[in-house]
């Protein structure tokens, strides 16, 4: 059985839709908070963060489909993260949560805001850490997520390092090759190579991830374009492709909940030169082979920059939203800075909940 911190509570909920797996802390009668993880991890990532949060807060992490104990189920990727956004519904509606506060890491931020976009309604507000860009990850370049070819080539299932999945198939708990779950929690989920106390306990985590043609990564096709793999219909993967995904227009929403971006500095892999773009790639291979010329033909997608426009946007249309840049942070900012991560988002939590009107309901942006 799967050792959780003490305060932890786990629970399989049967919902209309998928048993989910769940971790809980506080109290029911509290404003509910919804952590979402992203890919190559879980719910119990955010155990340290739930337990150093205030009394009056529920906090509910939830396996997604296809990742750690919920119930495995494929990922249809031609709805985008509908599937997800569903679960996450008939999540609410079992437990009886009529609106909370969402936080969304990585691909889990993909989720959330698209859940405002169906949801609206049930949101109190948005934290997106480390956000995947609201038009998907790889295969579109400019703020304005212009997709690089017709077929969205570099995005979806094909771009995954297939030793990555290899590693996982095998149940790799060491730290070698540099593809195994562990060296990728040490080098890339973090600025600085790190270990963690509960390392053991996020591998294994990690080595949950579902795997296969409808699971991760998902099945993918052969495109004329380079990188030459454009996205299929299946898997968490091709769901963030820009084909299918698209959560731009957040900035018409009528009603729109307060926003809060907080990322580091160093992140890798959301980055306008993300190490798992293949584009960035191919442009550092075409720069060292065929020099600038070549080079300057291929375009990365600029993940951060394509964030600010659609939030600017969202501030220019009545939203609001605030901007938290941490120094020396990698793509885990609650894991490596936790302190100054729960400063950010509880006051933050503070002011989206505070009468209107009042001094502390002001969100301002710092970039």
């Amino acid at each position: 059985m799967t050792q959780h911190l003490a305060g932890i509570r786990s629970l399989m909920v049967a919902t209309k839709r998928i048993r989910n797996h769940c971790l809980c802390s506080g109290k029911e009668t509290g404003s509910a908070v919804i952590f979402v993880h992203g890919n190559l991890s879980a719910a119990t990532f955010f155990e340290e963060t739930m337990l150093t949060m205030p009394a009056e807060y529920w906090c509910i992490a939830p396996d997604l489909r296809g990742y750690g104990d919920t119930e495995d189920l494929p990922i249809d990727a031609r709805r985008g993260v509908l599937d997800l956004v569903d679960d996450l519904e008939a999540l609410f509606n079992t437990l009886g949560i009529s609106s909370a506060h969402l936080v969304g890491w990585s691909a889990g931020a993909g989720v959330i805001m698209q859940f405002a976009l169906e949801h609206v309604q049930l949101v109190e507000s948005l934290c997106l850490i480390a956000p995947v860009s609201p038009f998907g990850f790889g295969g579109s370049y400019d703020n304005s997520g212009i997709p690089t070819t017709s077929d969205y080539a570099g995005s979806g299932a094909g771009t995954v390092n297939t030793d990555v999945v290899e590693q996982i198939r095998l149940g790799n708990t060491h730290s070698s090759p540099a593809t195994a779950p562990r060296q990728l929690l040490r080098e890339y989920f973090v600025n600085s190579p790190a270990q963690f106390p509960r390392e053991d306990l996020l591998v294994a985590a990690m080595l949950k991830q579902k795997l296969g043609d409808q699971r991760y990564p998902g099945d993918h096709l052969v495109s004329k374009h380079p990188p030459y793999v454009a996205p299929g219909k299946w898997g968490p993967i091709n769901a963030l492709s820009p084909k299918y995904f698209n959560a731009s227009t957040l900035v018409e929403l009528p009603d729109k909940p307060p926003v809060l971006w907080l990322r580091g500095d160093a992140d890798r892999v959301i980055s306008d030169h993300s190490f798992f773009d293949l584009a960035t790639i191919l442009r550092q291979q075409a720069l060292l082979e065929h020099g600038l010329s070549v080079a300057d033909s291929i375009r990365s997608q600029p993940m951060v920059s394509q964030m600010r426009e659609v939030l600017l946007r969202y501030q220019q249309n009545g939203g609001q939203f605030e901007e938290v840049v941490m120094e020396n942070v990698g793509h885990s900012p609650f894991l490596e800075e936790p302190d100054v991560f729960l400063r950010h988002f509880i006051q933050f939590l503070s002011a989206s909940e505070a009468p209107p009107g009042s001094d502390s309901n002001t969100l301002d942006t710092e970039r």
